[in-house]
């Protein structure tokens, strides 16, 4: 089946992650679909694609049919916000709101019968109940389910991310392809980011506004130098010590203020990549935070990927924000090869 047969709608899309993966698959993408309409420029600059703002849980499937016009085969995917199930969640009063927009996805679904549909989440999603519903949902409309857990590794995602990946459909039996990386070929922080000119903390690059970092205090300048790739700030001398490093309770968090290791993929992208002291996201070798553009490519957007039409002004905790939501683009081509690999299945 020729691709420009199926035509793709990517709920909750973000800067478009998810769906650059099904346009680098060759995949005719026909709109995404979110309510944070500062994540519009990017995704429509960078996917020809339309971005609409609407608010998923009062959208009407006649919009939806619409947008999928006569494509004979429609397919729809999305990643539902995932705050309320992750680890590294801080509002769990929100949770109900985003339980509700998962319901809302399960809706849209049964209203508009697509062929194919594709859900990406954090893992921590398989534990509660509205994941049991929205499977349940999709069963009695008719489609054939797959999940599995998947860790970004094995697909070539450069970073130690886990995510949930689900896979339904109309046609018949569907599966996520095979692995296509193992530990003795990771991508690492190196292979990714290993390339990009130095910067010093608070600057940007002159040929690139995005590869910008953020400013150190004197006192985590101090911090970072002093800091190993892969090592704790336990390695730090008493003075550089946060007071709550020396508490009991905050013993634990020995993840924070570190440095990426060169050699292997690099911890989560989270929301708060961009800051020394929210992860082990220092450089590996530069006094300094990652860039928000390195962020993106452990994120697997390409190098040229844009995020802002205002070059002069970046809003660092906005793009942060954008970068660390999205889903990673080579899972966006994972969940596209494994549809495709479906697809010839049926037709040969």
């Amino acid at each position: 089946m020729q691709t420009e047969e199926i035509g793709v709608i990517d709920m909750f899309c973000g800067v478009g992650g998810l769906t650059h993966g099904f346009v680098l698959e060759g995949y005719d993408v026909l709109a995404g679909i979110d309510l944070d309409e500062s994540c519009s420029y990017a995704y429509e600059k960078n996917n020809n694609a339309k971005f609409l703002k609407r608010d998923v849980r009062k959208l009407k499937p006649e919009e939806i049919e619409k947008i999928f016009s006569s494509k004979k085969i429609k397919v729809l995917v999305g990643c539902a916000p995932c705050q309320p199930f992750s680890r590294y969640s801080v509002k769990p009063s929100k949770r109900n709101d985003d339980w509700n927009l998962v319901k809302s996805f399960a809706k849209i679904i049964e209203q508009t019968n697509p062929e194919i549909v594709s859900m990406e989440n954090v893992p921590q999603l398989k534990n509660h109940k509205v994941f049991k519903e929205f499977q349940n949902k999709l069963k009695k409309t008719g489609y054939k389910i797959s999940w599995q857990i998947v860790y970004g590794p094995d697909y070539g995602l450069p970073q130690e991310r886990e995510r949930l990946i689900l896979l339904a459909s109309k046609l018949g039996e569907i599966n996520l392809i095979e692995k296509t990386h193992s530990p003795e070929n990771y991508r690492t922080v190196k292979d990714t980011i290993g390339n990009l000119p130095p910067i010093d903390a608070g600057q940007s690059h002159p040929k690139d506004p995005i590869h910008l970092s953020s400013k150190l205090s004197e006192i985590n300048l101090e911090r970072i130098k002093a800091s190993k790739p892969g090592k704790t700030w336990k390695d730090w001398s008493k003075n550089l010590q946060l007071a709550c490093h020396k508490k009991d309770t905050g013993k634990g968090y020995i993840s924070v203020y570190g440095r990426m290791e060169w050699n292997k993929p690099s911890p989560t992208i989270t929301t708060q990549f961009f800051g020394y002291g929210n992860g082990r996201f220092g450089h590996p070798k530069q006094n300094r935070a990652i860039s928000l553009r390195e962020g993106a490519l452990l994120q697997t957007f390409p190098e040229t990927y844009e995020f802002s039409n205002d070059k002069d002004t970046i809003k660092i905790k906005t793009i942060g924000k954008h970068i660390g939501n999205a889903v990673p683009v080579v899972l966006g081509q994972v969940i596209a090869k494994s549809i495709s690999k479906h697809l010839e299945g049926l037709h040969g």
